[in-house]
């Protein structure tokens, strides 16, 4: 028996159900309130109605190990999700998820899901959340209010130490940045929604004057936040041919890593 999620008034619910219509098929409308640089539906957004979908076909509640494929942009519209349960053990379960409209496949997933909270075994980390000032004592990014035509900036908070070269019209140079994110409307995040806020900031490499578009996303929910702010950490270290990888972390308040992703994201060719 699947898991239907979370049943709120929260924009990302709303905006991420799906209603079945057939078997392995789901319907679902993406909408305008996502939106990335570019002016499509943020990819994150768009994984996250498959995941929505996975969800309610397999037995585990929450996402463990995703990977989704980007074929070609999203646009706000009617659209369809088709399913398939690859296995079902014990501990985890597999399905493949792919998102059409007009009759052409924008994304496929294939997601790991299991229940976090049943995790248990050896831990060890050797690394440390991003030392950032009390977000009430940091930057707000968007100044309180969002960025015209970039609709999730109006979904989605973001506190730092200090402004961002790129947002200053000065890009440092250095494709990395640390700061906070939260949903603007109070919603809590969980593990479905972690895999789209690891897709929810700015490219790290506009850093470098750059703007990228997603082809690839993997990301890995390592275990369910506490309430609050989201330490984020993210930095390219590899451009190369106009293909670079971007790698996310985020951190709960008490200083857990939930969620790390990695992306290969393309680097647009100008027109001569």
């Amino acid at each position: 028996m699947g898991h239907a999620g979370p049943a709120s008034g929260h924009t990302f619910d709303v905006d991420t159900s799906v209603r079945a219509v057939g078997e392995n098929r789901f319907a679902a409308d993406v909408t305008d309130r996502w939106n990335a640089l570019g002016g499509g539906p943020n990819g994150g957004y768009s994984l996250g109605i498959c995941l929505r979908a996975l969800g309610q076909v397999l037995p585990f509640p929450d996402p463990l190990a995703v990977s989704a494929h980007f074929l070609r942009p999203g646009v706000p519209g009617s659209a369809e999700v088709r399913t398939e349960t690859i296995r079902a053990g014990r501990r985890l379960a597999t399905g493949q998820a792919s998102l059409i409209q007009a009759g052409k496949e924008v994304l496929r997933v294939v997601a790991d899901f299991t229940d976090l909270t049943t995790a248990a075994g050896p831990t060890a980390v050797f690394a440390a959340a991003p030392d950032l000032p009390p977000p009430d004592e940091a930057v707000d990014l968007t100044a309180g209010g969002g960025i015209p035509g970039v609709t999730i900036t109006d979904r989605v908070e973001y506190r730092a130490a200090q402004t961002p070269g790129w947002v200053l019209g000065k890009p440092s140079g250095l494709p990395q940045a640390e700061f906070w994110m939260r949903f603007a409307d109070g919603r809590n995040a969980d593990p479905l929604s972690l895999c789209f806020l690891v897709d929810a900031a700015a490219p790290v490499v506009l850093e470098i004057g750059q703007r990228s578009m997603t082809i690839a996303l993997s990301v890995h929910v390592r275990a369910r936040p506490v309430p609050g702010w989201l330490a984020c950490r993210v930095a390219t270290r590899y451009l190369i041919d106009g293909y670079h990888e971007e790698d996310f972390e985020i951190w709960d308040t008490t200083g857990k890593l939930v969620a790390q992703s990695r992306q290969l994201a393309l680097i647009p060719t100008r027109a001569p």
